[in-house]
């Protein structure tokens, strides 16, 4: 998922989508351990999702916070 595409979505939404990404993560490294996993390059992929989207959150936080500060 691109930066561009989480930047686009509310706050409620990429919450939603980081708790779908971690969970993923948490199988991903269960089937890692249980041999079943064939593309090993999916964990980084989701890894950097969950990153993007705790950037962007924290993006939207400060913004929120720095508005409310101005008022």
């Amino acid at each position: 998922m691109k930066a561009a595409e989480i930047r686009k979505m509310s706050v409620a939404e990429i919450e939603k989508d980081l708790n779908d990404a971690r969970h993923e993560l948490l199988n991903l490294r269960f089937q890692t351990i249980t041999g079943q996993l064939t593309d090993t390059s999916r964990i980084r992929v989701i890894r950097r999702d969950i990153a993007r989207m705790e950037t962007i959150l924290r993006e939207k936080e400060l913004a929120e916070a720095a508005e409310e500060s101005e008022a």
